[in-house]
């Protein structure tokens, strides 16, 4: 049994799918909880479906509302938490996106690219002072994906100019956001932020909203795959269990660490995408060396 949490804690895409189940488990720890989503009505659903659930939570219950395709908004939504919550003991990254086509945002970023790793790199970033302010043991969880195993990456083509498809976008997309989150993991000292990615499994989710061949084949796979209540379970893991108290930079499967793609440990390789993705995110980001 977890002990209860007094602190604050942030969650992206928590208004459906496994996010939902990992806001809950949040929620039932005792956390006061910053629900960052695009659409009031959702926020609003997802507040009222874990409060149903956990009553005592209601008061303890934020909800943010933010674009998060939109690195402006995210960087927005970060700063009105932390007006809310000088320390944070809790990020989860949790949005995601799968496109069927290639759509450029308002900010003219590739959305999958801008959703999946622009915003969680900007919002870590800009919570990344209330984190250290929690006085140690805060964490950051990103969910990642088993797509990033096999991905490549260029550098200089994050956003897939040449040669997009929809899979390539989204497994490029978790390779970079693991990149970089382990490249953070190696600048921050564990005791005071642990920063870690998961894979949940294949989780029956609302991921794939895409009409025509591509949404009847994800809805047809639904019932041979992971629950949503269980997609949450090691992305909880990493966030609550005392087992992942100081692990930081790892890449866990089914609550364990597991190797990453080897192009996620090559430090050269690590350091362009870094300086690359940092490159896009520059108006919304704070110097750093």
């Amino acid at each position: 049994m977890n002990e209860p949490h007094a602190g604050a804690a942030v969650i992206t895409g928590a208004t459906g799918g496994i996010g939902r189940w990992i806001a809950l488990g949040l929620a039932a720890s005792g956390y006061r909880l910053f629900i960052v989503g695009r659409d009031p009505a959702r926020l609003g659903r997802a507040r009222d479906w874990i409060a149903g659930r956990v009553p005592e939570s209601r008061d303890r219950l934020i909800t943010v509302q933010a674009d998060l395709s939109l690195l402006a908004e995210t960087a927005a939504a970060a700063a009105a938490i932390r007006a809310q919550a000088p320390s944070v003991g809790l990020l989860v990254n949790n949005a995601g996106t799968l496109q069927s086509r290639r759509v450029l945002t308002a900010e003219g970023h590739e959305r999958t690219l801008a959703v999946n790793h622009l915003s969680p790199l900007v919002l870590t970033h800009a919570l990344l002072p209330a984190l250290l302010a929690q006085g140690g043991g805060a964490r950051v969880v990103s969910v990642g994906s088993s797509t990033s195993d096999g991905a490549g990456i260029d550098p200089a083509d994050l956003e897939l100019a040449a040669g997009w498809r929809m899979t390539r976008a989204y497994a490029r997309s978790k390779l970079a956001l693991l990149m970089t989150q382990m490249t953070l993991a190696e600048r921050l000292d564990p005791a005071q932020v642990a920063v870690n990615v998961v894979h949940p499994g294949m989780v029956a989710t609302g991921l794939v909203r895409e009409p025509g061949m591509v949404g009847l084949a994800w809805r047809l796979m639904a019932p041979f795959i992971l629950s949503e209540r269980e997609g949450a379970d090691t992305p909880l893991h990493a966030a609550l269990s005392p087992e992942c108290a100081g692990l930081s930079g790892a890449y866990l499967k089914r609550r364990r660490p597991v190797p990453p793609n080897r192009r996620a440990v090559d430090p050269s390789l690590r350091a362009q995408v870094w300086t690359a993705s940092r490159a896009l995110a520059a108006p919304y980001l704070q110097p750093q060396d």
